[in-house]
């Protein structure tokens, strides 16, 4: 069966229609958003990101080259090749690689940043912010993008859907805006800051406030 990376990659090729698949049902995906040169809500995350930002999950770049933009050092990190060519051709930094993984300048970062729902990856929200704190330089800070406060946290299991190709599963988290707290405490962070922006949901969670 095709991975949802093989899908994900022939969708920013293509510039196609991207869904996903949850539990029978077919939910748009954001990626209209995510091509877009900026999008509403932005400006708020954006402002928070201190020097040097990894943005984890970057998809095509439009954070990493609006950070640019502003003299912020950002660089972005995706497993998908597509992406990080994407990111690079609008004048971003970016490298393929899993957040998992060796990450350049670990413990070095200002800002790990988790936006359009990244802090979905892996489908463990707590491991996935633990690990930010590890890449975070002292006083540093993740800044997330969450669900509303009426969504209930869960680990799913998603496909991705591209006309009539569908991937195989892959586990993915949706983190309510009233759980972060919770989760943040868990993972050693501390939330200093929440804010909403454009029907978006936000939290700072710095390095050094968990513990």
């Amino acid at each position: 069966m095709t991975t949802a990376l093989e899908l994900y990659d022939a969708a920013l090729d293509a510039d196609a229609r991207l869904d996903y698949v949850l539990a029978g049902e077919v939910l748009q995906a954001g990626l209209a958003r995510w091509t877009s040169a900026s999008t509403p809500g932005d400006g708020g995350m954006l402002d928070r990101c201190g020097a040097p930002t990894l943005d984890i999950g970057c998809g095509p770049g439009r954070l990493v080259a609006a950070l640019a933009g502003r003299g912020v050092s950002a660089l972005g990190l995706d497993i998908s090749p597509v992406a990080v060519r994407l990111t690079r051709a609008r004048g971003g930094r970016a490298v393929r690689g899993d957040v998992f993984r060796r990450v350049p300048r670990e413990g070095r970062w200002a800002t790990a940043l988790l936006a359009d729902g990244n802090i979905g990856i892996g489908g463990d929200p707590v491991r996935l912010l633990a690990r930010c704190r590890e890449l975070l330089a002292p006083g540093g800070a993740v800044v997330v993008e969450l669900e509303t406060p009426g969504v209930a946290t869960a680990v799913a299991e998603l496909r991705l859907r591209v006309d009539a190709r569908v991937s195989a599963p892959f586990p993915w988290a949706f983190v309510s805006f009233a759980d972060v707290p919770g989760l943040a405490y868990r993972a050693g962070l501390g939330i200093t800051e929440a804010w909403t922006e454009a029907g978006r949901w936000f939290a700072a969670l710095n390095r050094d406030s968990g513990t």
